[in-house]
């Protein structure tokens, strides 16, 4: 969102009721004892599927491992939000080797010798972006108006696209999905719509004026949900996010061109 926007990440304030309907989004605090730290015991190619009512300190105290250490595993950021379906890695991902520090060189009294010219090394070659993920989902454009706020990566407070409209204007499925919550128990989304597309993706329609799926809907790509509006925002506009299993995705890398 734009920097005079602040709203808290969906995972902040994750209300029982919520965690429930969504299949239980589960934010965990890490949380360390008073006494010394035990020691992790990483488990080489094991890995934890978070179930309902999971949590990050639960899952690491399970299986014998400090809950700082399985979250920079899997790389989660504070608040350490996890969510069912999600797979966490129970060992370290293998880094880069360091290179081996070189001994000193022996000392001379002769005056060394001149190192030879080396051509400049040829600048690397840009890398391209990364391909988006494949996600089986014909998204479309959740509502008409201008973008006035993009994602930025590893940013709580920008973890989708905001799009100003005139209060009222329909709101629609980005994709063919089943409604998993439709309430205002987020703070700071006011009128919230949230879509499960399959096992992996899930779409949030924020800001609402007026819920229109209750849910357990089905609805399709383009189906009405919502009219645009300002509740729990400064001014009408419609906070869109995309999130793969559970971690948001920037939305304009699957949204058509447009």
């Amino acid at each position: 969102m734009l920097a005079t926007l602040r709203f808290q990440p969906l995972a902040y304030a994750c209300l029982i009721t919520v965690a429930t309907l969504l299949g239980a989004c589960s934010s965990s605090v890490v949380r360390e004892s008073g006494g010394p730290v035990a020691r992790s015991t990483p488990k080489p190619g094991a890995t934890a599927v978070v179930q309902r009512g999971d949590t990050l300190y639960r899952i690491a105290t399970a299986n014998g491992i400090s809950a700082r250490d399985l979250a920079a595993w899997n790389s989660i950021p504070a608040p350490y939000t996890i969510y069912p379906g999600q797979r966490l890695r129970l060992y370290p991902q293998a880094g880069g080797r360091t290179a081996a520090s070189r001994p000193p060189a022996p000392r001379s009294n002769s005056r060394p010798a001149a190192a030879p010219s080396r051509r400049p090394a040829a600048a690397p070659p840009v890398a391209s972006p990364a391909a988006p993920m494949a996600s089986g989902v014909a998204w479309r454009w959740p509502a008409d108006g201008e973008l006035i706020g993009r994602f930025v990566a590893g940013e709580p407070t920008k973890q989708g696209i905001d799009i100003a409209g005139p209060g009222g204007s329909p709101v629609r499925a980005a994709g063919d999905g089943v409604v998993v919550y439709s309430g205002s128990g987020l703070v700071g989304y006011g009128e919230l719509i949230i879509i499960k597309h399959n096992e992996q993706w899930l779409s949030a329609y924020g800001h609402n004026r007026n819920r229109m799926v209750n849910e357990g809907a089905v609805v399709k790509a383009g189906q009405q949900i919502a009219e645009l509006g300002r509740s729990g925002a400064p001014r009408e506009m419609l906070h869109f996010e995309v999130r793969h299993n559970g971690k948001p995705v920037d939305p304009l890398r699957y949204l058509p061109r447009r």
